[in-house]
């Protein structure tokens, strides 16, 4: 079982360039207010099938050939659902994947967030050949970062999987994190 939200988004992430997606944006909001915290995965890649996506909440459905079950999805539709939230997946053959996942916020078995800086950098780095757009909402504050932007500056993709480049984008992505959380 995926012990925070952090190792999720990494599953689902993973699940995105597995299914030859090009661009894929991750989003966590946090609102204190609304007692809500939310994971979004969504990507531009193969999609589901209808058939496929009526069955893809069950652990013994996977594309894996490593393994008969596939445990992450259907632990998070789980842990949301337990948690007062909702699990949503919208899939469509040719246009991408929607995975959303919210929690009750003060839910006492709510998963923790997790390394959402060292996920981040480890999806930046890992595969620079995908269009990355991160952002991170608390209380009405945002922070986004994406490897367009990166690219851009840096005017070359593989610098993203330099260890300083990488330990940058780490950085970056906890202060913006501790900025908010502080009413920064």
């Amino acid at each position: 079982m995926l012990e925070d939200l952090s190792q999720h988004v990494l599953d689902i992430a993973e699940n995105s360039i597995a299914a030859g997606a090009s661009d894929v944006s991750v989003e966590i909001d946090e609102d204190e207010a609304g007692n809500r915290l939310s994971m979004t995965v969504e990507d531009n890649g193969h999609g589901m099938s209808p058939e496929f996506l009526s069955r893809v909440t069950d652990p013994f459905t996977t594309t894996r050939t490593t393994r008969r079950v596939g445990m992450g999805i259907p632990f998070l539709k789980q842990s949301a659902e337990l948690c007062g939230g909702e699990f949503i997946l919208r899939s469509q053959v040719g246009a991408g994947t929607h995975t959303e996942a919210v929690f009750a916020r003060d839910s006492i078995d709510r998963p923790p967030l997790g390394d959402m800086p060292a996920t981040v950098m480890a999806l930046f780095m890992g595969h620079p050949e995908i269009n990355w757009q991160y952002i991170h909402k608390i209380n009405g504050k945002e922070f986004s970062l994406s490897t367009v932007e990166l690219i851009e500056v840096l005017e070359d993709r593989e610098l993203l999987r330099t260890t300083e480049v990488g330990l940058w984008i780490r950085d970056q992505v906890k202060e913006a994190i501790n900025a908010m959380r502080n009413g920064n």
